[in-house]
């Protein structure tokens, strides 16, 4: 197997052993994007010569001995291109920003340096991860069909295997979304457990960032430098003591067949390993729930882009500022206050599973780059402010990705990931 195939967790115990070096692994991520970029087109800045330096770096000081040495020591990771990065531009995907270069990280690039991380590059987005100008990127599954949005560099430069970890952010769908049809692992964690700082927001009730692997191990080796949880690591179940809630939502009928097969192949998996499965059923409070995602959003979204609007009217896209909508202040308040209270609820129901299934995604990716994809099975989750994870199923030899999501109440994220390791196989 060649260096970049490796899992980011298989990757970290191979530079920790000094099987690898991070120069090796960070050189073959860069030949494979220098093989595939001008197909997949998920990056919108590469630094190599940087990338190399820091690698080389980072076996230096292994070979002195001069650590301490992060959980991330050498790993060549990617970051959406709405992140501050202090040697690279963040161009936002946006005419207005175009050559732009910030003073400092975002804080989660500093978390992630410190761990060990080396910054490959910047990956390609949505405009401001809202809406607009399309990224270039294609879907490493067929370059015909979308790779999702907005965190679309992200997911596919994963996908790919240009690189073992990349960040996101999710606004409605943006993480999980794209991880689905990219057949990846995509982790939203509860929200507000990683700092925004450094990011330019769409929605200060809804933004959160996130991340992307190609296993369980993966996101929880993040998530334990992110230090999201009480917990070190996540806690190891026996399928036979998992009780899992299988939730449709008030959306079931836009799912697709494949979408519903998979969730249905997916309990009668678990069924046979031994979990307990039942339905999880929403009541009648959370039917217009998407509603209320939409409304928050698009008033939050006014607040934000309001500046470049004034500032910029003929830069900003039309379909940002089609997103600005004018809503009355009382119209959001009784939408926050009713998220709020939904909030509550949710986190009651979900405290009698140990985890939630339910749909990541209609069902696999779309053909065509013109539409990032239906976010209907994803906005609910965000607005409820609860851990998301995004999981490959199995599908037909040659057929596309689909993906299934776990969810579970708020701060749940530690034990969600221990589920999600205890069930990825069956799944």
């Amino acid at each position: 197997m060649t260096p970049n195939r490796l899992t980011a967790s298989e990757a970290a115990a191979a530079i920790a052993a000094g099987t690898l070096s991070s120069e090796d692994l960070v050189r073959d991520c860069l030949r494979r994007i220098g093989e595939r970029e001008s197909e997949i087109r998920a990056w919108a800045f590469i630094d190599t010569a940087g990338a190399i330096a820091a690698a080389r770096n980072a076996d230096t000081a292994k070979l002195l001995g001069a650590g301490p040495f992060g959980p991330l020591h050498g790993m060549p990771i990617g970051v959406k291109d709405i992140i501050n990065t202090a040697d690279m531009p963040t161009q936002h995907n946006s005419v207005i920003y175009r050559g732009n270069q910030p003073g400092s990280d975002a804080a989660v690039v500093m978390l992630l340096r410190a761990a060990g991380a080396v910054v490959i590059g910047k990956t390609e987005t949505i405009e401001f991860a809202a809406h607009g100008r399309l990224p270039v990127t294609r879907n490493p599954h067929d370059p015909s069909r979308t790779p999702g949005g907005s965190s679309s560099g992200s997911a596919a430069a994963v996908g790919d295997f240009m690189v073992p970890l990349t960040l996101g952010t999710q606004t409605g769908g943006s993480v999980i979304r794209p991880g689905a049809f990219c057949g990846v692992f995509g982790f939203k964690p509860t929200y507000g457990t990683v700092s925004a700082e450094g990011i330019k927001l769409f929605s200060l009730t809804l933004d959160t960032v996130g991340w992307y692997g190609r296993s369980v191990a993966d996101i929880a080796l993040v998530a334990g430098v992110l230090e999201i949880s009480d917990e070190a690591a996540p806690p190891r179940h026996a399928m036979s003591e998992l009780r899992i809630g299988i939730c449709r939502t008030p959306y079931w009928q836009r799912a697709e067949p494949e979408m519903k097969a998979a969730i249905e192949a997916a309990a009668e998996r678990l069924r046979g390993a031994g979990a307990k499965v039942e339905d999880a059923e929403l009541d009648s409070e959370f039917d217009a729930i998407n509603d209320l995602k939409e409304t928050v959003m698009r008033a939050e979204g006014r607040f934000a882009f309001l500046n470049l609007q004034r500032a910029y009217p003929e830069k900003i896209s039309p379909g940002i500022t089609k997103r600005m909508t004018r809503i009355p202040n009382r119209d959001l308040l009784k939408a926050l206050d009713k998220a709020a209270e939904l909030r509550v609820r949710f986190d009651a129901l979900a405290g009698r599973y140990d985890a939630i299934l339910t749909p990541a995604a209609n069902g696999p990716a779309p053909v065509g780059l013109a539409y990032a994809g239906d976010p209907i099975f994803n906005g609910m989750w965000t607005l409820l402010h609860v851990p998301c994870l995004t999981m490959p199923a199995r599908v037909d030899a040659g057929a596309m990705p689909v993906g299934l999501q776990l969810v579970g109440p708020r701060f749940g994220d530690a034990r969600l990931l221990g589920v999600a390791e205890t069930i990825a196989s069956a799944i």
